[in-house]
């Protein structure tokens, strides 16, 4: 028997993990039941009920009963609601009574998130959801992410497409496809249900293809417009698994075949959502080293910096730690061979930032309160990962390249350190100093481990990461995502880390700079103007797009005490001209880049 035969979750939670940001959920009205807002049924069984007290009808034990009776027909939310109210706005006045809790139902809990919304939104902070399709008119899962801290991009209605923020930018995009119950557009009846807008449609198209399906809470017997644009879907790219209590009805059971859907028996949403959060959680886990420990080294560092007698066991601390990051770079995990995919890339990047995070905090710590004498422990790190890296010669020419990528990082961090504490002389000393594999001549760190310089910086390999597909400068936007994770153990409470991040990819472009003459750039400059180009080639980080972030660190190039202090430490040559033609480069290769 295999292994996860009877553990449908289970199969779920590692889909959800090694494929972040891949799923999406589909809710029906059965995720808000547990809070008390009732079904479409429920709420037509009430109006039936209401209905008939009016015309003085006595209260009855089974009002579907007496309604079949009366009518001859099946008790029909779109027929009632078409019959008690013309108008939408009529409609919506009487869905909200139903979904808006008053004070009697805040004083008992009722009409609020559930768990369910809650684990879903755990998911989406986390990176795993970022789309959620719901036929519900409620605001139970927008009221749990945000909670969350998370503000979605909320489509309830055909306008709201058409001004939203697009698909692949959004951190989390919530499409209500029957629309929000303070707003008159709801869609309510089997009329307004039997087909979408267009746009509706196209988006419902890609989502569908392009992501797997988490399905809960709805039946697959009505949504016709949904029904239709489920089966329009091929069988293609990721699996769907299909939540329901007990057996799935025959409009379900054709959905799930079409798609070879996977039916998953749960007790309840609350139960089921939960538990696929904590057994995603439980994966994640398991790949990064415990939380505590890395926060006890992190102040372990801090500690033995602090006093100098302890200057041996901070050596043994970054030794130690060195070998364990070099032991857990020999597993199986990195190897060098196998198939390149969005989802590998992604899950590799990841594995490495997990078992490189506590050296590079540390590395970071002694940038920012080092007193110089730390340069050359982290420099040791570095020569050590970098040399390790180049030790592998066979093998996916995308997977060898990223084998430094902890180096990368450990580089990043302590030149953020470096540049928050204004070592500028340290700084430039870090860009400077060779690395040198088996294979290679030495080169400058600036040269090997900087942006683009770096062999495993190509753009359209990290473009491949989460909401990276159109960044023009993906390895710098995603390094700055890590960064600020990370940030607290060597930048403290930074007011605007995003501008200290860039002065630190300035830096490393003034550095990167330096390979060039400074009379040859002088005759380029005439050139340049002509064939509107740069004046000669350097890394440039996300700041060359920015336009806001430019601007500033322009602006500190021409204040007369920076120049001051980069100058003495090197930076430029020693030359103010060298100076303001880097400047000059930088503006072009922004201008190019904002294109």
């Amino acid at each position: 028997m295999a292994l996860l035969q009877n553990d449908p979750i289970t199969q779920l939670a590692f889909s959800v993990y090694e494929n972040r940001g891949v799923f999406a959920v589909l809710l029906g009205s059965g995720l808000s039941r547990s809070a008390e807002i009732p079904t479409g049924w429920e709420i037509t069984l009430d109006l039936v009920r209401r209905v008939a007290e009016a015309q003085g009808v006595p209260a009855q034990t089974d009002w579907a009963k007496w309604y079949r009776e009366q009518t001859g027909q099946e008790p029909n939310y779109s027929v009632l609601l078409e019959e008690i109210a013309s108008s939408p706005d009529e409609r919506r006045a009487i869905l909200h009574r139903y979904i808006e809790p008053d004070e009697h139902d805040r004083e008992e809990g009722r009409k609020k998130s559930t768990k369910a919304h809650h684990a879903i939104a755990q998911l989406v902070r986390a990176g795993y959801v970022r789309v959620i399709v719901t036929t519900n008119f409620d605001r139970l899962m927008e009221n749990a992410l945000r909670e969350q801290g998370i503000e979605p991009t909320v489509v309830a209605s055909a306008d709201a497409l058409a001004g939203a923020e697009p698909l692949t930018h959004s951190r989390c995009y919530v499409l209500k496809l029957h629309g929000d119950y303070k707003d008159a557009r709801i869609l309510n009846t089997d009329q307004e249900l039997s087909a979408y807008p267009d746009g509706y449609n196209r988006l419902l198209d890609r989502i569908f293809d392009e992501h797997g399906l988490i399905i809960c809470g709805w039946s697959g017997e009505w949504d016709h417009a949904l029904r239709a644009a489920f089966l329009r879907a091929p069988n293609r790219r990721y699996p769907v698994y299909w939540a329901a209590r007990g057996t799935l009805g025959s409009g379900a059971q054709e959905l799930t075949t079409h798609r070879a859907a996977r039916a998953v028996p749960i007790t309840g949403a609350d139960e089921f959502f939960q538990t696929l959060q904590q057994r995603v959680e439980t994966l994640e886990k398991s790949q990064r080293q415990n939380p505590l420990s890395v926060e006890l080294l992190v102040s372990g560092a801090k500690r033995y910096l602090a006093k100098p007698e302890h200057r041996i066991q901070l050596d043994e601390l970054f030794a130690h730690e060195t070998d364990r990051l070099v032991d857990q770079l020999d597993g199986d995990t990195f190897f060098a061979q196998g198939q390149l995919s969005p989802e590998s890339f992604r899950a590799r990047v990841q594995l490495y930032e997990s078992v490189t995070e506590p050296l590079a905090r540390m590395a970071g710590v002694l940038g920012r309160w080092g007193d110089g004498k730390d340069f050359d422990v982290v420099l040791d790190v570095l020569r050590s990962l970098y040399h390790h890296a180049g030790k592998i010669g066979n093998g996916l020419t995308v997977w060898l390249n990223l084998r430094s990528y902890p180096a990368v990082l450990i580089f990043t961090a302590y030149g953020i350190g470096l540049t928050k504490a204004a070592r500028w002389d340290t700084l430039l000393q870090l860009f400077s100093s060779a690395l040198a594999t088996e294979n290679r001549e030495p080169q400058r760190i600036v040269s090997t481990l900087f942006l683009w310089s770096w062999a495993g910086g190509e753009q359209q390999l990290w473009q491949q990461l989460e909401g990276m597909d159109r960044r023009k400068t993906p390895l710098s936007d995603h390094l700055l995502e890590v960064m600020m994770d990370w940030r607290k153990s060597f930048a403290g409470a930074d007011a605007n880390f995003e501008l200290l991040f860039e002065r630190f990819e300035l830096m490393g472009s003034l550095a990167a700079f330096h390979e060039n003459d400074e009379a040859q750039l002088e005759k380029a400059i005439e050139a340049s103007a002509a064939r509107n180009d740069v004046l000669a080639w350097m890394p440039v980080g996300r700041s060359g797009w920015r336009s806001a972030g430019a601007r500033t660190l322009l602006q500190e190039l021409e204040d007369e005490s920076r120049i001051v202090e980069l100058l003495k430490a090197g930076y430029a040559k020693g030359s103010r001209r060298f100076l303001q033609l880097f400047a000059e480069n930088f503006k072009l290769y922004a201008r190019r880049m904002s294109w």
